[in-house]
């Protein structure tokens, strides 16, 4: 990887970190607090989130139909859901200690908060469950590939990707052939260290 391409790297790493950080203080401005893993809201905020709730028969009301034609089929979607989640976590935990990577910690993925959120109705606050469990299990397996890509092939595509993980910009050139069983030992080794 050539010197400008590595410094960009580092910059969009300073950035996402500033980023983050800007975001967790934006948060900030509404009132709350993480005690472990509950979420506590202020007395004023829960009160006038509980105003804010729709009750569950108006919604029913005002839903759109569609949704609700819709619903089977894409709860149906659960039972290949959980059974991918069952064989990518046991894949992780069978061949990661083999292989020498670290293993990526579910619930940095797949975090469960919404419920605690006082307007959603408990058919909203389904919802946001499973699409939050569904959405962080997607960012889970892409961790746990991608860390399996970097072990065995940290080689970019001949085209351009509309979308990549997060270590592939590092990977090595589509080509690049010189020193490359040398530099799949550093990528395995970066993997030892968990970067």
């Amino acid at each position: 990887m050539n010197e400008r391409i590595s410094q960009l790297l580092a910059q969009i790493t300073v950035l996402e970190d500033e980023l983050r950080a800007a975001l967790n203080e934006q948060q900030s401005t509404i009132v709350f607090q993480i005690q472990g893993k509950r979420i506590k809201f202020e007395q004023s905020i829960k009160e006038a989130h509980q105003r804010l709730k729709t009750n569950f028969f108006r919604w029913l009301v005002v839903n759109r139909p569609q949704n609700l034609i819709t619903g089977p089929i894409i709860y149906a979607m659960i039972v290949p859901l959980l059974i991918t989640d069952f064989c990518i976590s046991l894949y992780q935990v069978t061949c990661f200690p083999i292989y020498g990577i670290q293993k990526v910690r579910r619930s940095d993925y797949i975090v469960f908060d919404r419920k605690y959120l006082n307007y959603l109705n408990f058919i909203e606050k389904f919802h946001c469950t499973y699409c939050e469990y569904a959405n962080g299990l997607i960012a889970y397996m892409r961790e746990i590939i991608a860390r399996t890509e970097q072990y065995f092939c940290p080689i970019k595509h001949a085209r351009k990707l509309l979308d990549t993980h997060s270590r592939y910009a590092r990977f090595m050139e589509y080509g690049d052939a010189q020193d490359y069983h040398a530099k799949l030992e550093e990528y395995r080794r970066a993997l030892e260290k968990g970067k």
